[in-house]
């Protein structure tokens, strides 16, 4: 419930129809929701939690590639 209640209030409501809905307006809001430091993780957002498991060599042109 908390999740839905979140992704209501960055502009997706109950009843919407999502046939007009862009992909570029998907990823936004999933980019907004994942970017939410989160109190499971220790307060950090998942990226950080990703990142922090990455190994330092990891090319940062292919992380920008899966953002």
């Amino acid at each position: 419930e908390h999740s839905n209640g979140l992704l209501r209030r960055n502009g997706l409501p109950k009843d919407m129809d999502f046939n007009p809905i862009t992909q570029t307006y998907i990823s936004e809001v999933a980019l907004r929701r994942n970017n939410i430091p989160r109190k499971s993780l220790g307060y950090k957002t998942p990226m950080e939690c990703f990142m922090s498991h990455v190994d330092k060599e990891f090319d940062q042109n292919m992380l920008s590639r899966l953002i």
